[in-house]
C-alpha cells in the first residue's frame, strides 16, 4: 500500500486520541461515582472505550504502524493539563465539569465512528479480520448513551 505513511499517522493519531478517551471515562466516571452517570460510565462506557483501543492497537499491529508513545504521551499531558480549567469551582468537581467531560467523551466517540467508517472504506486486505459494521454499530450505541448522560448532565449543570 503506498499511502501507508498517511495510515500509520492516522492511526496513531488517533490512538492519542483514544488515550485521552480512556483518561476523561476514568475521571468522569470517578467523579461521579453513587449517581447514574457514574454507573453507566464505569459499567457501560469505560470498558466498551478500552476495549475499542485494544482493537485499534491490533489494527496498527496488523498494517505495521507503530504506537506512537510521544504522541500518547502528549495527548495524556494534554488531557491532565485540561483539568486546570476550573470550571466555576477552585477546589472541587464542577456540574460543568461533568457537562464537558461528557461533550468531549461524545465528540471523541464521533471520530472514532469516523475512524472506523474511513478504514472500512479503504478495504484493506490487512483488515479483513476486523468487523467494521460492528465497531460502527457498537460506537453509535456508546455515542447514544453518552449523548443520554451528557443531557443529563446539562440539566444538572443548569
Amino acid at each position: 500500500m503506498g499511502q501507508d505513511k498517511y495510515l500509520h499517522i492516522y492511526l496513531a493519531d488517533h490512538l492519542a486520541g483514544s488515550a485521552v478517551g480512556v483518561e476523561v471515562a476514568k475521571r468522569c466516571a470517578k467523579s461521579n461515582e453513587g449517581n447514574d452517570i457514574g454507573h453507566f460510565l464505569q459499567t457501560t462506557a469505560l470498558p466498551a472505550i478500552e476495549e475499542d483501543r485494544a482493537t485499534l492497537e491490533q489494527i496498527i499491529d496488523l498494517v505495521g504502524g507503530s504506537h506512537s508513545v510521544v504522541k500518547q504521551a502528549l495527548a495524556w499531558t494534554g488531557e491532565k493539563l485540561g483539568r486546570l480549567k476550573l470550571n466555576g469551582e477552585l477546589t472541587s468537581y464542577s456540574p460543568l465539569s461533568r457537562l464537558v467531560e461528557l461533550e468531549g467523551l461524545s465528540l471523541g466517540i464521533a471520530g472514532k465512528m469516523a475512524l472506523w467508517q474511513a478504514l472500512r472504506e479503504i478495504r484493506d486486505d490487512r483488515l479483513e479480520t476486523i468487523d467494521f459494521d460492528h465497531l460502527i454499530k457498537r460506537a453509535e450505541e456508546q455515542r447514544e448513551g453518552v449523548e443520554l448522560q451528557r443531557r443529563k448532565a446539562s440539566v444538572m449543570a443548569f
